[in-house]
C-alpha cells in the first residue's frame, strides 16, 4: 500500500490483503536498519485472520521515501501521519527494538489513538556503545557485521536452514546491506538519544505486552525492568533460545504471543 505522508511516498505492507480501515488495525514498526519484511509471518497471518495490517517502511527505509528521521519523537509523529493518511483513528502498535521505542512514544504522547502496544526486544534506555555508534558513521559494513552477530543467539537458529539457500543470519545481513547509506547512523543515534521512555511508560493507558529474547545481547532482558515497573499492568514473555532477532529466530513464538495479546 502506497501513501503520501508529509509530501513523501510512504509504503506499508498489508499482508496480502486489501487494507480495510474498518477492521481492527495493527501497525508493525520495524527496528534500526530494517524494513517491513522482518514482519512477514506475523503481518501476513493477522491480515488473513480479521485484522487490517500496516507493516511500515519508515522514512528512508525500504520503499518509503525521504531521509531517515532524526529522533524517536519525529518518527512517532510520522506514524500518526500514516494513520491519518490511511483513515485510521486508533490502532494497536507492535514495535521491534527501535520500533518498540516508537510505539512507546506514540502510546504515551497520544493514548487516545493507541489501542494496545507490543514491545519486542525492547529496553530503556536503549544505549548504543560508542564503538558501534562510531562504526555506523565511519564504517557501515563493519557496523552491520557487529549488529548481525550480536542480534542472533546462534549462527544457525533452529530449525536451522529449512531449505536450500535459506539463512536467518545471512538474510538479516543482506537486508541491512540494502538500506541506503546514512540511515544506520541516523537510526542508532535516535535510539541512543531517546530519553523519554520512563515518562512515556507511565503515561501508557492501554494493554501492553513485552516480548524479550532470553539471550538478547543488543537489548538484554534486564534493560526492560524499568519499563516493566513503569507500564501499568504490562505482561512480559521471555522467549528462550533467541537473541535480538526474535521474529527470525522464534517466529512462531512471537506470532503466538501476538495472537493471544490481540485477541
Amino acid at each position: 500500500m502506497r501513501l503520501s505522508v508529509n509530501g513523501q511516498p510512504a509504503y506499508a505492507y498489508t499482508g496480502g490483503k486489501t487494507f480495510n480501515p474498518e477492521l481492527p488495525t495493527v501497525v508493525f514498526i520495524h527496528g534500526a536498519q530494517h524494513d517491513h519484511s522482518v514482519w512477514i509471518l506475523q503481518s501476513r497471518y493477522l491480515a488473513h485472520h480479521g485484522y487490517g495490517v500496516l507493516a511500515l517502511d519508515l522514512p528512508g527505509h525500504g520503499k518509503s521515501g525521504g531521509p531517515a528521521l532524526a529522533s524517536v519523537e519525529q518518527i512517532a509523529a510520522w506514524v500518526f501521519a500514516v494513520l491519518d493518511a490511511a483513515g485510521v483513528a486508533k490502532a494497536a502498535l507492535i514495535g521491534h527494538s527501535m520500533g518498540s521505542l516508537i510505539a512507546l512514544e506514540c502510546a504515551g504522547a497520544a493514548p487516545q489513538r493507541v489501542a494496545k502496544i507490543a514491545l519486542i526486544s525492547t529496553a530503556n534506555p536503549m544505549r548504543v556503545s560508542e564503538e558501534l555508534l562510531n562504526a555506523t558513521h565511519d564504517d557501515e559494513p563493519l557496523a552491520q557485521q557487529m549488529v548481525n552477530i550480536w542480534s542472533h543467539s546462534t549462527y544457525a537458529a533452529k530449525p536451522s536452514n529449512p531449505g536450500p539457500g535459506f539463512s536467518t543470519f545471512g538474510g538479516n545481513l543482506r537486508l541491512m546491506q540494502r538500506i541506503q547509506p546514512g540511515v544506520m547512523h541516523a537510526d542508532f543515534t535516535a535510539c541512543n538519544a531517546y530519553a523519554r521512555g520512563e515518562e512515556r511508560a507511565k503515561q501508557v493507558a492501554c494493554p501492553a505486552l513485552l516480548v524479550l529474547g532470553e539471550s538478547d545481547m543488543m537489548a538484554h532482558p534486564k534493560g526492560a525492568r524499568g519499563l516493566q515497573a513503569a507500564i501499568p499492568g504490562q505482561r512480559t514473555i521471555l522467549v528462550k533460545s533467541s537473541g535480538h532477532a526474535l521474529m527470525a529466530e522464534q517466529p512462531d513464538a512471537v506470532l503466538d504471543a501476538l495472537k493471544a495479546f490481540l485477541a
